[in-house]
C-alpha cells in the first residue's frame, strides 16, 4: 500500500509540473504606456527643471515592479516549471481607452490645469485628483471645478480597469493603477501638490 501511494504521489507531482505556467505583469511596458497616456492628458512633458519627485506609495497602489518569480521547489526534484513572459506591448489604443483619453484631455485643458497651477487640486497617491484646498478657487468656480475633479476621477477609474481588460488580464487593474498613479505624480510640473506615502501633501 505504501509503495503505491508513494507512486501515486510522484505521478500527480509530474502531470502538474508539466503544466504550471507563470504569467508575470509587464511593469517596464507598462510604465511606458502610463506615460505616454499622462503626457498626453496633461498636454506637454516634464519642464527640464522640474524637480525629481520619489515615487508615491500607499492607498492600495501597486510598485513598478511586478510579481518576484517565486522559489522553484520542483527543481529540488528535478521537474522543470515553464515560464510564460508577457509579450512587450501593453496596449492603450483601443476606442475605449482612447475616448476617456480624449475626455480628460479636454477637462484637464478647460478646468483642472488651472486647479492644479493655483494649488487648489492635487494628485493623490491612488491614482485621482482631490481639491485639496478650495480657498484658491474663485468662489464662482468651485462647484464647477469640484464637478470636474468628480468626473475625472470616474475616468481615472474606468481607463485603469479598461487597460487591464483591454491587455486580456482584469487582474492587472491594481497594479495598472500603481503605475498610473506614479506616472501622473513623475509628469507633474513644479509647483502642483501632490500625496505622499502616509497621506501628506507635498509640493512638487
Amino acid at each position: 500500500m505504501k509503495r503505491w501511494l508513494g507512486t501515486s504521489l510522484a505521478a500527480s507531482l509530474l502531470l502538474t509540473a508539466c503544466v504550471t505556467i507563470n504569467v508575470y505583469f509587464p511593469a517596464a511596458e507598462a510604465k511606458e504606456a502610463a506615460k505616454e497616456f499622462v503626457d498626453k492628458v496633461i498636454g506637454d512633458t516634464v519642464p527640464a527643471n522640474a524637480k525629481p519627485t520619489p515615487p508615491a506609495t500607499g492607498g492600495g497602489s501597486a510598485s513598478l515592479q511586478g510579481p518576484q518569480r517565486p522559489f522553484n521547489w520542483l527543481a529540488l526534484v528535478g521537474i522543470g516549471t515553464a515560464y510564460a513572459q508577457e509579450s512587450a506591448d501593453i496596449t492603450i489604443k483601443t476606442p475605449a481607452i482612447q475616448a476617456i483619453q480624449g475626455r480628460m484631455a479636454s477637462r484637464f485643458s478647460a478646468q483642472l490645469r488651472a486647479g492644479f497651477d493655483a494649488g487648489a487640486l492635487g494628485l493623490t497617491s491612488d491614482g485621482m485628483v482631490e481639491v485639496r484646498d478650495a480657498s484658491k478657487l474663485a468662489l464662482k468656480d468651485r462647484v464647477a471645478i469640484t464637478q470636474a475633479v468628480a468626473d475625472d476621477n470616474r475616468d481615472r477609474k474606468a481607463v485603469y480597469r479598461e487597460v487591464a481588460v483591454a491587455n486580456g488580464h482584469p487582474e492587472w487593474e491594481s497594479q495598472i493603477r500603481g503605475i498610473f498613479s506614479q506616472q501622473w505624480i513623475a509628469s507633474a510640473h513644479a509647483g502642483w501638490w501632490y500625496q505622499a506615502a502616509g497621506g501628506s501633501w507635498k509640493q512638487k
